[in-house]
């Protein structure tokens, strides 16, 4: 695998995930507002949306972390 695209594809899952959140976060407020679903119901889809969410952004960030320890490791042993 190519390291630049571990880092390219961690990237895009962070900001995917963020993009989403903003999106389940908006359906929420949506949700609260007059003549918006006042219903439980209501909130249940966007609020595991936001925890789905949540974990995508941590799974990208753990490549990214892992990826940032890899180019570090080359770097050590190449000097």
């Amino acid at each position: 695998m190519k390291l630049d695209g571990a880092y390219s594809q961690a990237l895009s899952g962070i900001q995917r995930g963020l993009v989403s959140a903003r999106e389940h976060a908006a359906e929420i407020v949506d949700a609260g507002r007059p003549g918006g679903d006042k219903s439980t119901a209501g909130l249940i889809e966007p609020m595991v949306g936001l925890k789905l969410d949540r974990l995508q952004v941590q799974a990208s960030s753990a490549v990214l972390r892992a990826y940032d320890e890899m180019i570090g490791t080359l770097f050590d042993k190449k000097v």
